[in-house]
């Protein structure tokens, strides 16, 4: 096949960036998205151009490093599919392709399709943990779990941190990241002794770093290659609301006990 591309090109976090046109030639239709930017690379490298920066890693669609929008969808027009594995056969011969980083105030851009994505990780250090010392890996049947809260525990946890959700929400929210990351710890017995404090905690750590709010539209959930459902979102908010009521409490009875 034989694409065009229209690339987002940033030299650094202060240039202006704009949209350079490339061509890509004799494109297989079994090569992935990367691989398919690896050759526009070596052509730019071979003629003495600064090749295209964009994240990638394992390449499995399990780290979540790679991330990009294509024409518009975060991760490209494939359902459930990572920016690695898509294939390149999901494109026709001839066709315009424009690619842009992450748009988001807390995805800042560091050099073309690149953003720093550490606003992800600091909301996970606020609170996606359990903090009780328990030494070695206790035995798998040690504390019994329903399966229902076992499943749904393992669907919060498939996710990849790949901030697609954000890069999809008009409001560059990161409530469904956030809700995967606290619910699949809050739906196990390990993790209810600060389940609410937990949600307190990251929530509050979220709107620190600049990500919009939730307006119900749905996109992250359609956007996420993992599926993760915004049933989650509600989770989060009830524990978020437990918290706070739970605080307000514990105020009181300060000062109650004061005077």
């Amino acid at each position: 096949m034989r694409l065009v591309l229209h690339v987002w090109r940033q030299r650094g976090p202060r240039d202006a960036g704009r949209f350079v046109t490339y061509e890509a030639a004799d494109v297989s239709p079994d090569m992935s998205f990367l691989e398919m930017l690896d050759v526009v690379n070596e052509g730019l490298i071979g003629r003495g151009e600064v090749p295209i920066a964009f994240d990638h890693d394992c390449r499995e669609g399990i780290c979540g490093a790679c991330g990009m929008v294509i024409n518009g969808r975060p991760h490209g027009p494939r359902e459930r599919t990572t920016t690695c594995q898509l294939h390149m056969r999901s494109f026709r011969d001839g066709d315009e392709l424009w690619i842009e980083p992450w748009r988001a105030r807390a995805f800042p851009v560091v050099k073309d399709l690149v953003v720093d994505r550490g606003a992800l990780d600091r909301v996970i250090a606020a609170g996606g943990f359990i903090a009780a010392p328990i030494g070695a890996a206790a035995d798998a049947n040690a504390l019994p779990v329903r399966k229902e809260n076992a499943d749904l525990a393992m669907d919060a946890a498939a996710c990849i941190g790949c901030g697609a959700c954000v890069a999809a929400c008009p409001n560059a929210s990161a409530m469904l990241f956030t809700a995967a990351k606290i619910s699949h710890l809050g739906l196990l017995p390990q993790g209810q002794p600060e389940r609410h404090e937990r949600a307190r905690r990251m929530v509050e750590r979220m709107d620190a770093e600049g990500f919009g709010s939730c307006t119900n539209h749905g996109e992250c959930e359609a956007a996420c290659p993992k599926g993760i459902s915004v049933l989650f979102i509600a989770r989060m908010n009830a524990d978020f609301v437990l918290a706070r009521l739970d605080e307000g409490r514990r105020v009181a009875k300060v000062g109650e006990g004061g005077a």
